[in-house]
């Protein structure tokens, strides 16, 4: 087995699919483009696609629609469709890492990391602004990831799928205790209520600023480092014996993981399941080859989050719903489907 996987991967058979991948890139982004332009139509102000259409490209601050569309809208769907990418994408690297389905970042400790991290920020940190809020998300990210992995090797057999999973849980669960107790002493649980449910609205350009910038170079990155992450998914061994210097590769990698959910946590919240489902959705579209599954995983994981938020403002208007729990009436029943479909291969 260990040959055929070399054999494979030599011969480049990794279930990649060139021709399909580029059609699903390509659909994938003209849907998203659609997604945008009818979640920026709907709402309490319905406005039509030509004028959406106008006033991106002519803007007048005296039309009444313009500032509609270009001061609240198109940040707020802009801002969905980056979180999404950033929640796929770093969900992709780590199932291609661990060689775990059920790897997301909200599912191993790295959202609820970041949380405790922001409840820090707002007890301690009066009048942090929006860069030192990411930087802390960061290495609460981290520190959430650092816990799991450390809990998931404690013991005999090592690092695998289902310690890391049951750690995930664990580290998760405590994380988000803490955050959540130290929002009641310091009586500031309507402050990081929007974080807890996960929401976009309120964003703007000068946080699309900083985070664009951060999330595109971290998927640069990991596309960079998709050859060596196909590679790193058939197994350890496999990867050693192709000539690959693992450590490095796991380094930058994670490094990529954490920049992207903690990024993605300081602008909308601890969201779970993106990261879980695109990829395994991308997958079965354009084959194992994370050379098409990251860019197809960014594509999709901006659409799941564009309709998510725009199916959370129109579902109970002129309330909102949160993104977090639209997200989750779909990851719920497909996080229990995976874990009842390959529980078995998880051990």
């Amino acid at each position: 087995m260990f040959k055929t996987k070399i054999k494979q991967i030599k011969d480049n058979k990794v279930y990649s699919r060139p021709a399909v991948g580029t059609a699903i890139l390509l659909m994938g982004f003209a849907l998203l483009m659609v997604s945008i332009g009818l979640a920026i139509s709907v709402g309490a102000a319905k406005i039509n696609f030509l004028t959406v259409w106008n006033s991106i490209l002519n803007y007048d601050p005296g039309r009444e629609a313009d500032r509609i569309i270009v001061s609240l809208r198109l940040p707020r769907e802009l801002g969905a469709a980056v979180v999404g990418a950033a929640f796929a994408v770093s969900g992709a690297i780590m199932q291609g890492m661990t060689r775990n389905p059920l790897a997301d970042p909200g599912l191993l400790g790295l959202n609820a990391g970041a949380s405790l991290a922001l409840a820090c920020v707002f007890a301690f940190g009066t009048g942090a602004n929006y860069v030192t809020v990411m930087i802390i998300s960061f290495i609460g990210a981290g520190i959430g990831a650092g816990l799991v992995f450390g809990l998931g090797s404690m013991s005999r057999g090592g690092l695998s799928p289902i310690r890391i999973t049951l750690a995930g849980a664990a580290v998760s669960a405590l994380l988000s205790s803490l955050g959540e107790g130290i929002a009641l002493y310091f009586k500031l649980s309507q402050d990081l209520a929007f974080w807890t449910a996960g929401g976009v609205s309120g964003t703007n350009w000068t946080q699309l600023k900083i985070i664009v910038p951060v999330v595109i170079i971290g998927i640069v990155v990991a596309v960079m480092f998709s050859r060596q992450l196909t590679i790193l998914s058939f197994g350890e061994e496999v990867a050693r014996g192709l000539g690959q210097r693992t450590l490095v590769t796991k380094v930058v990698l994670m490094t990529v993981v954490l920049i992207l959910a903690g990024a993605a946590v300081s602008l909308v919240g601890a969201i779970a399941f993106v990261g879980l489902m695109v990829p395994h959705i991308v997958r079965f579209l354009v084959g194992t080859d994370y050379r098409w599954i990251i860019p197809c995983s960014a594509i999709f994981g901006s659409v799941l989050m564009v309709l998510a938020d725009t199916l959370g403002r129109t579902v109970n208007a002129p309330y909102e719903t949160p993104v977090g729990a639209i997200v989750a009436m779909v990851g719920v029943p497909f996080f229990l489907y995976l874990a009842r479909r390959g529980g078995r291969k998880l051990s």
